[in-house]
């Protein structure tokens, strides 16, 4: 701004320089009949919400909505869901300055950076925290979600992220928000850009959907394999062939077949290091996916071994997580870990007999030992799979041989649904790959929707 001068005594010139992205500082070209501008000379109000003081007391289970970054959705829409809401007066008194509008433009500008909404009549009445910006356009000729879409072209995501304020925890300063760079299009172009980008979203959406569909029935055909394998359908051919009776099966608990045992905490005041000791200790979060999960394993010090160093796995062990979320996570101790030590919050199944490893881990991780093992957590004092209950899991046990035909025929299907499951995440990534292509070619007027006749630069005079 011209000093000494307020913005309503700026002259169209000055205006039109202030508003104006020189040529030479444009991120890349756009059309001649568009132009670059900086978003706060198109904007009546840039601003941040805020956090209402008094804690517990300014919120209600009834009151108005109180936007938070997680209620922004990726789709640009806000999220109703887990809605905090604030008591009215808090609403009209310390949130007063961050009360939206309809048609708002919202920026988060600390911890997710950068997402995107529009406000819409049905989130009203609102206020938004300090984590979100919003951008309150100067005049209604501005095509909103246009400007919307262009904040999220990619091109102009890494150039925001890359003036965030230096700090523990990177922001968005709302200067750097209004100094972003947006292209600018005719009106009737932003209109039909809109159009455009939104039918071809809708495809991209509808794929997309029918993809996590098909992700999501593997999840049954899975349990569904596990189901036919432990219930004899899966070797009904073999057992023909073979003259063995599905009455050869028999029923076992697991102590009667193996050996159950606990791990080791750490002892009080002692800690796990990053540094190779040549002890690796086994946390539950390593024991994922039917193996050990080799990210973020730790190492027992030198001199806290002797205190836990009969808590150990070997390979060939079944493992089975008895404590916290994911309980009931089972799989095989693999080579690499012979001799690890092992979390407090986990068992060990070990010294198996007539029973091969991998039966027993896809057994447990079966759907019907699954239900019976959250029943026993249900009814457990703290919600823990103990040692006993574990020894008492029923298998149903065929004879080593057809044990053998079953892993087989089971891995087979099973390795033919991870590859499926595989191919549809990557379809995934990649209709997400397309929707930004879609919006970097949008905004360089590669869409095809383009009037050269119209003028971008009389609507932004118009508005300044």
């Amino acid at each position: 701004m011209a000093k000494g001068k307020k913005k309503e005594e700026l002259t169209i010139e000055e205006k039109l320089e202030q508003a104006l992205v020189p040529r030479e500082e444009w991120p890349y070209e756009v059309p001649e009949n568009w132009c670059w501008v900086r978003l706060g000379s198109i904007s009546k109000i840039i601003s941040k919400g805020t956090t209402p003081k008094g804690g517990r007391e300014a919120y209600a289970p009834e009151g108005v909505n109180f936007l938070r970054i997680e209620n922004i959705n990726d789709d640009g829409y806000i999220s109703h869901e887990h809605m905090v809401m604030v008591k009215e007066d808090v609403h009209l008194g310390v949130l007063k300055r961050s009360i939206l509008h309809k048609n708002d433009i919202l920026i988060s500008i600390a911890g997710t950076l950068g997402k995107t909404a529009i406000v819409r009549e049905v989130d009203l009445p609102m206020n938004t925290n300090q984590a979100v910006s919003f951008v309150r356009l100067s005049d209604d000729r501005i095509n909103e979600k246009y400007i919307r879409y262009s904040i999220d072209n990619p091109i102009i995501q890494r150039l925001l992220l890359s003036k965030t304020k230096v700090t523990s925890i990177p922001n968005l300063t709302l200067e750097i928000i209004s100094d972003c760079y947006v292209p600018f299009a005719p009106l009737a172009e932003q209109q039909r850009i809109v159009d455009r980008i939104e039918s071809l979203f809708s495809k991209l959406d509808e794929a997309k959907e029918k993809a996590q569909e098909a992700l999501d029935s593997f999840e049954e055909r899975k349990a569904a394999i596990l189901h036919k394998a432990f219930s004899g359908e899966l070797t009904k051919k073999w057992r023909e062939e073979n003259g063995v009776s599905i009455d050869t099966w028999e029923k076992k608990k697991i102590c009667d077949f193996a050996d159950v045992k606990g791990g080791k905490r750490i002892p009080k005041g002692k800690s796990l290091i990053n540094e190779n000791t040549g002890h690796p200790y086994l946390k539950a979060g390593n024991l994922k996916k039917g193996t050990v999960i080799d990210d973020g394993i730790m190492f027992v010090p030198d001199d806290v071994l002797p205190q836990i160093k009969n808590y150990t796995v070997n390979e060939g062990d079944v493992y089975i997580t008895n404590v916290g979320a994911c309980i009931g996570d089972c799989g095989v101790i693999p080579p690499k870990y012979d001799g690890a030590n092992l979390t407090e919050n986990a068992v060990k199944i070990t010294n198996l007999k007539k029973c091969i490893n991998l039966y027993l881990s896809y057994y447990i991780a079966s759907n019907n030992v699954q239900h019976e093992i959250k029943t026993k957590i249900a009814s457990a004092t703290l919600g823990k799979l103990s040692i006993a209950n574990v020894k008492s899991i029923t298998v149903s046990l065929p004879s080593i041989n057809e044990q053998k035909e079953i892993i087989d025929k089971m891995e087979s299907l099973l390795e033919k649904s991870d590859e499926a499951c595989n191919y549809l995440n990557k379809v995934i990534c990649y209709l997400e790959v397309i929707k930004k292509s879609i919006l970097a070619k949008a905004f360089r007027g590669e869409l095809g929707t383009n009037n050269m006749e119209e003028e971008s630069l009389e609507l932004l005079k118009t508005i300044l």
